[in-house]
């Protein structure tokens, strides 16, 4: 009986201690807790800006990827209570706190009580972050429920409410100041991209070119604060802009007279590499694309972004079958990409065959899919190939052929057609033949050693840029920053002095007579 009177007080305590324990504090609201700690340590003093971290932009990215899981389950109630509860309404952040809590429920207690022993407002180390990123949120759940009218309303009063901060930063005599303006531009960089986002969703032609003047702007303005994030995100967002609406030579001009950061993140150089292939696979540029295309594919994310790999595999098929190059099978068949790519499977096979009529036919049947992936351009393209494919089987089957059969074998209209294409292949170097015009046949020479030719070191040349463009995006990773090591082995140095000089006398000769001992 004792025992059993001991567990049930156990119990009782156990109970009570849970009723006791404070409520879970919600996602949104730990997620800018622990980005209060990472940038001020959670500060008393709540108007003071200190950063312990020599890169705040560095902190700013990490901590939104360790922050998707909240932000994803996010509601607009949700995020204007966060912001009831984290933004002072008369410190900086007051603006962007009246536009989340006018966009929550109305029936929300605006001003909350403040609970004993509760953390409190954000400190001047994180609020404007946090209010940037709580915005951005708010604008993407707009934008996913189809509101792209409000979500274009609240992303634009948004980018004013950071560039103001901006602003207001590098007119600060504070050092200290100009330096927490760095923490915003992952952020800005967010916006820009929702902002473009929404545009494209709203089709209005107006509001296209007042967004192209913006982002221009913008871009410079980047450039001019070293801000990398938004210099990519921008770049990228007006090639976008530029190919949606088929302005290839416009989009070409941007990319040559432009600059891609080194030090920009993997996603967007990913994004930069897919846009430059496809503008330069629309100007003939099929080798430069190529190496776009494969390099995009090698740096992008293997266990997410499965349709931007999609995509990226699709042009880079098109861009190989356009270059006389046959992709490997195993492509095709890669894991969740089988149905998207089933379509080019059958123009490789068709133009593998060198048939014309089965290339036009997969063509015609898959025309809607061809033109809603915007590779119809490219494709109608690749008859030249077919023929081209065609000639090589013939060429090495038949050492004479009477152009009529050639004309019947690839399905060319007549044989005067049939002449043309195969003149244009023997000079192309297609093939190694000549023609005879008045007996209206095609004599084929004998096979050359292909050792004997170009092939074999223009291949050798390809292989060994491809080594040196690793090798070089190898290094270029792990660089360390200069004169690192200098910095450490000062402060051993000084650290074994400091030990050396708080030594007494009798300590420095017992060290001097063990010294002696072991000499001899």
């Amino acid at each position: 009986m004792p025992e059993d009177t001991k567990m049930e007080d156990a119990s009782t305590k156990e109970k009570e201690a849970e009723a006791e324990a404070p409520p879970p504090m919600p996602a949104l609201e730990a997620a800018a807790r622990r980005l209060e700690r990472s940038l001020g340590r959670g500060l008393q003093d709540k108007d003071r800006i200190l950063h312990t971290y020599t890169n705040p932009a560095k902190v700013v990215r990490r901590w939104l990827g360790t922050a998707s899981g909240a932000s994803g389950k996010a509601t607009v109630g949700d995020i204007a209570s966060a912001a009831a509860v984290l933004l002072d309404a008369d410190g900086p952040s007051a603006a962007g706190r009246e536009l989340l809590v006018a966009g929550g429920d109305s029936s929300m207690d605006v001003d909350p009580p403040l609970v004993e022993g509760s953390p409190g407002f954000l400190s001047a180390a994180s609020t404007r972050e946090v209010e940037s990123w709580l915005l951005s949120l708010s604008v993407r759940i707009l934008w996913k429920e189809k509101k792209f009218i409000e979500a274009f309303d609240l992303v634009q009063k948004s980018i004013l409410i950071l560039v103001g901060h901006l602003e207001a930063a590098s007119t600060s005599i504070t050092s200290l100041s100009g330096v927490s303006a760095s923490s915003l531009f992952p952020l800005l960089a967010r916006m820009y991209r929702y902002r473009s986002l929404v545009a494209e969703e709203m089709k209005d032609i107006s509001t296209t070119t007042a967004l192209r003047l913006d982002m221009t702007k913008a871009h410079n303005l980047a450039s001019l604060r070293r801000d990398v994030d938004c210099q990519a995100t921008l770049l990228n967002l007006m090639l976008r802009d530029l190919l949606r609406h088929s302005e290839i030579e416009q989009a070409h001009k941007l990319l040559s007279n432009s600059t891609f950061p080194d030090s920009a993140s993997n996603n967007q150089l990913c994004r930069y590499l897919y846009y430059s292939g496809r503008i330069q696979a629309l100007r003939l540029e099929y080798t430069k694309a190529f190496s776009n295309l494969s390099q995009c594919l090698r740096k992008a994310p293997t266990n997410t972004a499965l349709g931007f790999r999609i995509s990226a595999q699709r042009l880079l098929v098109v861009v190989q079958l356009l270059m006389g190059e046959i992709p490997e099978r195993h492509v095709f068949f890669s894991k969740g990409m089988m149905t998207e790519l089933s379509p080019y499977l059958a123009i490789t096979q068709a133009v593998r065959q060198g048939d014309l009529a089965v290339f036009n036919k997969v063509v015609s049947e898959q025309a809607t899919r061809l033109r809603h992936d915007e590779t119809y351009t490219l494709i109608s393209r690749l008859a030249h190939q077919v023929v081209k494919a065609g000639l090589r089987k013939l060429h090495v089957s038949y050492s004479r052929l009477s152009l009529q059969d050639v004309a019947d074998r690839l399905g060319l209209q007549s044989a005067t057609s049939a002449e043309f294409v195969v003149a244009k292949a023997v000079r192309d170097g297609v093939l190694d033949a000549t023609i005879h015009h008045e007996e209206g046949y095609v004599q084929s020479h004998d096979l050359v050693d292909v050792y004997a030719t170009k092939e074999p070191a223009e291949a050798f040349h390809r292989r060994i840029a491809y080594c040196l463009t690793t090798h070089n995006d190898a290094i270029r990773g792990m660089r360390y920053p200069p004169d690192e090591y200098k910095k450490q082995l000062e402060a051993s140095r000084g650290n074994r002095r400091k030990r050396s000089e708080d030594k007494t006398d009798e300590e420095k000769a017992q060290e001097l007579e063990d010294e002696l001992d072991d000499d001899y």
